[in-house]
Formats: C-alpha cells, structure tokens, sequence
C-alpha cells in the first residue's frame, strides 16, 4: 500500500500539470497576431473582389505557416537566442543589419496602418476624433508592453486572441450558402486573371510574414527563462522532447486559428459584399462600414470591434519583433521581463517605432500605400531570413539533436519557394504599377 505522503505527492504533481491553455503560449499568440487589421484588409478585399473563389488559398498556406513558425520556434527554444541572434551565425552581420533594418521600416509602416484603421473603427462604433483615439491605442501599446513584466504581459496578449471569434460569429450573423462556398473551396474554378494572381500573392504575403518569424523565436526564450526548464535544449543531455511535442501543438493550434478566422473574414465578405457588388475594398474599416447597410448594425459592430481587439494583440507583437531583432544584432538585453531602465536600447526601439506609426497618421499618407510599402519590405525580407532559417534548423551543429526532421526541411524550403515566387510577382506588379 502506497504511503500518503507519496500519494499526497502525486496529487501534487498531478495537479501542478500544465492545462491546455497554460501550454498554448507563444504560437496562439503569435497566430492570432497574424490576423491585424492590415491582414483583414487583405482578407476582406479577397472575398469582396473575388466571391468565395479565394477560400481555397487558406488551405494553401496553413501547412507552410505552421512548418516555417515550427522552424522559428524550435531555432529560439533549442538554441537560447532570438532569430537576429542566430542567423548571424550563417550570414554577415551587414547583411542581417541590412534586413532587420527593412523589417522594422516594414513593421512601421503596418504599425501605422493598424492604428489608422483601429482609429477609425473606434470612431465609426462611438464617434469622436480619430486621431484622439490613435492616440490612444499608440501610448496604451507601448505602456503596457513596456512596464508590464512579460509573466504578466503574456496572458493579457493570449486573452486578447478572443478578439478573433468576432470573425466565427460575424459569419453566423449573415445568410451564408455554405454548400456553395464549400465546393468553392475545396475544388476553386480557373481564373487566370492578373488580378486573380496578385490577390493570391497578396494573400500568401499576409499570411506568411517576417516579424511572425522574429516574435515568436524569441517568445520561445522568454518562455525558456521564466518556465521550469531554464536552459536551451541543446544544452541537456537526455530528454527535451517534451518540449518540441509543447511547441508542436502550441504552433499548430496558433496558426490553424489564424487561417480558420481568415477563412471566416473571406466567406462573410464574399456572402455580403461580393453577393451585393461591392467588389474594391482598401481597408478593414471600409469593409465594416460596406457591412453595415446590407448585413446590419450588429454584424457591422462586431466586424469594427474585431479590428479593435487583433490591433491591440498586433502592435506589440509588430514592435516587440523589431526590438528582439535589432536589440540582439547589437548586443542589447532583449526581454519582455525587464524593467524601463535595465534594457533602454530594447524598450527604446519598441516605442520609437510604435510613436512613428502614430505620426505617420498625420502626414497624410494613405493606409493603403502603407500597407503596399509593408508588403514590399515584408517580402524582401521573408525570403532571405526563411532560407537561412532552413539552414540553421538542419545544421546539427547549431541544433544538436534537435534538428529538423526531413518532413520539416521540405515543407520548409517549400514554402520559401513559394515565398520567392510571391516576391518575385509582388515585385513585378510593383514596378509595372
């Protein structure tokens, strides 16, 4: 018969036990973050301007997205370091210098635009001044992610991934052929139209995005430092697995719930929007304020407070994954848990870019040429960082025994194909523009 302290220690243990939703961490957040009001620009303008005949590229991009973010959440939690950090290791330090450069330009101009639109939605749910309510938004971001330690910052990023369910119940709030739009999805007519294409790009560029790539590397290591394992994997000489298998269904989940709202976003526009002609959509507010006559105030007023809640869970992922990049190219400490005076240059970059997308409101550049210079940078940055990515996550000298299997480095590298090809096109349509 077992002794009652050793049973009381089992219950103990038992009890201790992570649950499903202290597992999910970086990978739900940082999913949910791919949703921002500029990702619901994209979405909405797909299913305005093509019907359901774009649902399909959903499909298309979740294996890819779940491969490269397994690849930057096992480089983070394996290695110790943030992705900046690691990737100098394969390339020159003017070269990382060069792109992380871009993604901080990139990251800026997407911060404005998402301030812009979550501005305006505010606006047109309660009225008053735009730029009061930027304000807002902008100085709420910074403070909190600056004086709020991560232990304590990181379950109010994984509370505000609710956010993402106003898209499921916007659907549920319409009138919805589902037989038609399912059969557009899984067997999509022939469009070989230019603009068919570009919007495939677009959607693929949303979807897979550099800063994705640099938050969650490191949330990896900030989770690695204030959990019960406090050291790299490559370090320990047994064990580990426990953790790949946590950041296995931590990533999936995060980036299945990504690609589930998108479709949602693309189904509930083409039923309404595409259905009723309103075929050109610039931004997540115009696709609200289209909602409101033909689907109603609440489905209007559900749509506008989504873009609310995924901006406030995207611009401190989109600050803080410029910081981690440039604070660990330089040497800086780079950590959420820090306080304002012990990690100056990190917090420092995190309010600086997150002030310039609040003034770039007043300069009268359109949220849409924002979101145009984003994608550009975004995509020029994307291809290098995931080839080198794919380097470092097959190198057994920088993994140890924890690099990727084969399964991984071919979806990986597929992908960064793919990547490449979206690049090439934006790029293409950019100077033909």
């Amino acid at each position: 018969m077992r002794h009652p302290s050793e049973r009381g220690g089992a219950v103990s243990s038992a009890k201790s036990a992570p649950t499903l939703l202290q597992r999910l961490g970086p990978g739900l957040i940082t999913g949910a973050a791919d949703d921002d009001p500029s990702g619901i620009a994209t979405y909405s303008q797909a299913g305005a301007q093509f019907g359901y005949g774009l649902l399909w590229t959903v499909f298309l991009t979740t294996p890819f997205m779940i491969a490269i973010q397994l690849v930057s959440a096992r480089i983070g939690r394996v290695t110790g370091k943030g992705l900046a950090a690691n990737v100098m290791q394969v390339a020159p330090r003017w070269a990382v210098l060069a792109l992380v450069f871009m993604l901080v330009a990139a990251n800026t101009f997407n911060i404005a635009a998402d301030i812009a639109a979550m501005a305006e939605a505010l606006s047109l749910v309660i009225g008053g001044l735009n730029h009061e309510h930027a304000l807002i938004f902008a100085a709420g971001s910074t403070l909190l992610e600056v004086f709020l330690p991560y232990r304590r910052y990181s379950p109010v990023l994984k509370f505000l991934t609710l956010a993402l369910f106003a898209y499921v119940a916007t659907a549920f709030t319409v009138k919805i052929p589902w037989s038609t739009a399912l059969l557009a999805a899984l067997w999509p007519k022939a469009n070989v139209s230019a603009d068919y294409f570009l919007m495939v790009v677009a959607v693929l560029g949303t979807t897979i995005s550099p800063y994705l790539f640099f938050w969650q590397a490191s949330q990896e290591v900030e989770e690695m430092n204030h959990g019960r394992h406090d050291k790299p994997l490559r370090k320990l000489k047994r064990g580990g697995n426990p953790e790949i298998d946590r950041i296995k269904m931590d990533t999936v989940s995060g980036m299945l719930l990504a690609n589930g709202i998108a479709f949602f976003i693309i189904l509930t526009t083409a039923s309404v929007l595409h259905a009723n002609g309103v075929t050109n959509i610039n931004s997540a507010t115009e696709a609200a304020e289209a909602l409101r006559p033909l689907a109603g105030d609440f489905t209007f007023a559900l749509f506008a407070l989504g873009i609310i809640g995924t901006g406030l869970l995207a611009i401190p992922v989109l600050a803080g994954s410029a910081a981690y990049g440039v604070a660990e190219i330089f040497g800086w400490r780079a950590t959420l848990e820090a306080k304002p005076d012990e990690a100056v240059g990190f917090y420092t970059i995190i309010a600086t870019a997150t002030l310039i997308g609040f003034g770039l409101g007043f300069t009268g550049i359109s949220g849409i040429h924002m979101l145009v210079w984003s994608a550009v940078l975004n995509g020029i940055v994307a291809v290098p960082i995931m080839a080198m990515m794919m380097v470092i996550v097959s190198s057994g000298a920088i993994m140890g025994r924890f690099k990727a299997r084969r399964w991984l480095v071919a979806l990986g590298w597929f992908g960064t194909a793919l990547m490449a090809l979206a690049v090439l096109a934006l790029l293409g349509s950019s100077v033909i523009g």
